[in-house]
């Protein structure tokens, strides 16, 4: 996949990113998580996972 289009989607649906490039897994997890709880940390940990 286009790492541009995953850095945007990493912005604006983290989940939907780390999904896209690990799949269902502990990191998938971890974001959604994130996400409900605040939304720039689960942003971070996207930009982490889908740059990696």
């Amino acid at each position: 996949m286009n790492p541009v289009l995953l850095i945007i989607l990493a912005i604006l649906l983290p989940p939907l990113a780390v999904f896209l490039k690990e799949g269902a897994g502990s990191s998938l997890i971890i974001n959604i998580v994130l996400c409900f709880l605040f939304w720039i940390p689960a942003i971070i940990h996207a930009l982490i996972v889908v740059t990696k």
